[in-house]
C-alpha cells in the first residue's frame, strides 16, 4: 500500500486508487458520470411544491377548489348549456380531448392543450396570451364559438339560477357582486383553484431519478436499457434539456421548431399574437383583478415583456409528463404518435427555422435504434 512520509516523520497511509474508485453499476443500469447525474436529478423531485399565486385569493381554499370542480363540469356556464369545461378537458384523456385541434376555436387550429400541472406555468396557451390559470380559465367563457358567453350574460345566468348563485355564496364567503365583471372573474378564479390541484402522476423515470438520488442502485436498475440510453441521449447529443428543462420537462417559454404555421385564411402568429393579447387584455396580472395588485412578484413577468419579429411563429414548450396521455403533439396536432415526434427532430429542417438571434436546434440525425430508445425514455414520463 502507497505511503507518504509527512515532515514530522510521520506515516500517513494513502488508500490504493482501486479503493477510491465507485463500485461498476449493476447489471442493467449504465454507467451515468456525476454529470450525468446532476442533471437527471435537475428533472426533480416530483411531485413539486404548489406554486403560490398572490392574483388569486382564493388559489388555496380548498371549499372554493370543490366548487370550481363542479363548475368544470357544469354545461350551465356555456350560453346553450351544453358545454362545459370538461367537455374538451377530459379528466380520462389527461384533461384534453384527443383531437388534433380543437372544435369551435377561432384563434386558428390549435391543439387542446391538457391542464395537468397547468397551476406550475408561468405562461398558459400556445402562444402565452395570459399570465395566470384564472385569465386563462376565463377567456373560454367570453369567446364565441367555446362557452359563448359576454360578461352580462354569464352574469345573470349566475345570479338567475339558484344553485349556481349559492354555490357561490358558499364557497366565497360572501353575496354575489353586483359587477358582472368581478363575478365572471370570481368563477374564473373558481375553476383555476379546481385546476391547481390537477397534478400529474409519478412516472418510472420518477422512481429511476430517487433511487439514483440514494444510490439503490438495484431498484435504478429496474428502469429499462431502452430507457435509460433514450434519457442519456435526451440529457447529451440531443440536447433536449434546453428547452425541456426541469420537473415538469419544460423551461416554460417559447420557441421556433419549424413547425408549419400556416392555417386557413393566413397564418397562426404563435407568440407573436399571444403577446399582443396578453398585453390588450383587461384580465393580465397588471390590471384591477389581480387580488395582490403591485405586490404580486409574478406581475414583473407581464410588466417586461417586449414584442419582437422573432416571436413570429414561436409556441409554447410543452411538458413532456403524461406525453403518452396527450396525443396528439405539436400546437396544431399535427404529429400523431411519440415516434413522429422523434422523427421531426431526428429530421428538423434547419432552413424553416428562424434566421434571427442563436440557434439552438439542429437535427439529431438518429439511426433506428436512438430513436427507439429516445422514444422509450418519452414514454417513461407518463405512468
Amino acid at each position: 500500500m502507497p505511503a507518504l512520509l509527512t515532515a514530522g516523520a510521520t506515516w500517513a497511509v494513502l488508500p490504493a486508487a482501486s479503493q477510491t474508485r465507485a463500485p461498476p453499476p449493476p447489471a442493467g443500469l449504465l454507467d451515468f458520470s456525476p454529470g450525468e447525474q446532476a442533471q437527471i436529478q435537475a428533472h426533480g423531485p416530483w411531485p413539486p411544491a404548489a406554486r403560490e399565486d398572490a392574483s388569486n385569493r382564493v388559489a388555496k381554499q380548498t371549499t372554493v377548489a370543490q366548487w370550481g370542480a363542479s363548475l368544470f363540469f357544469d354545461p350551465r356556464l356555456s350560453g346553450n348549456g351544453q358545454l362545459a369545461c370538461a367537455t374538451c378537458h377530459q379528466p380520462a384523456r389527461a384533461f384534453q380531448d384527443g383531437l388534433p385541434t380543437a372544435v369551435g376555436r377561432l384563434d386558428g387550429q390549435r391543439n387542446t392543450p391538457s391542464l395537468l400541472d397547468s397551476a406550475q406555468a408561468r405562461w398558459l396557451g400556445w402562444g402565452g396570451s395570459h399570465d395566470s390559470l384564472w385569465a386563462a380559465s376565463l377567456t373560454p367563457l367570453l369567446t364565441e364559438g367555446e362557452m359563448h358567453q359576454t360578461l352580462r350574460s354569464l352574469g345573470d345566468r349566475m345570479r338567475g339560477t339558484p344553485e349556481l348563485a349559492d354555490g357561490y355564496q358558499a364557497a366565497f364567503q360572501q353575496a354575489l357582486p353586483t359587477d358582472d365583471a368581478t363575478l365572471v372573474v370570481d368563477v374564473a378564479k373558481a375553476l383555476a383553484a379546481y385546476q391547481a390541484t390537477l397534478v400529474s402522476p409519478r412516472t418510472p423515470f420518477d422512481d429511476f431519478r430517487d433511487a439514483l438520488a440514494r444510490g439503490d442502485t438495484a431498484a435504478a436498475a429496474n428502469y429499462p436499457l431502452t430507457a435509460q440510453r433514450g434519457l442519456r441521449l435526451f440529457i447529451g447529443e440531443g440536447r433536449c434539456t434546453v428547452c425541456h428543462a426541469g420537473p415538469r420537462f419544460t423551461n416554460g417559454e417559447f420557441a421556433d421548431i419549424g413547425m408549419p404555421f400556416f392555417v386557413p385564411g393566413g397564418v397562426d402568429a404563435g407568440r407573436y399574437r399571444g403577446l399582443q393579447q396578453l398585453l390588450q387584455s383587461d384580465y393580465n396580472r397588471l390590471g384591477r383583478f389581480n387580488d395582490a395588485g403591485a405586490q404580486d412578484p409574478r406581475a414583473v413577468g407581464t410588466r417586461h415583456v417586449i414584442l419582437e419579429p422573432r416571436h413570429f411563429g414561436e409556441f409554447r414548450v410543452p411538458g413532456l409528463r403524461q406525453l403518452s396521455e396527450t396525443a396528439p403533439y405539436m400546437h396544431n396536432g399535427s404529429l400523431g404518435r411519440i415516434e413522429d415526434v422523434v422523427q421531426h427532430y431526428a429530421e428538423l429542417n434547419e432552413e424553416r427555422l428562424h434566421a434571427d438571434g442563436e440557434r439552438i436546434l439542429r437535427a439529431l440525425h438518429l439511426n433506428d435504434s436512438q430513436a427507439a430508445d429516445l422514444a422509450a425514455f418519452l414514454r417513461s414520463l407518463s405512468r
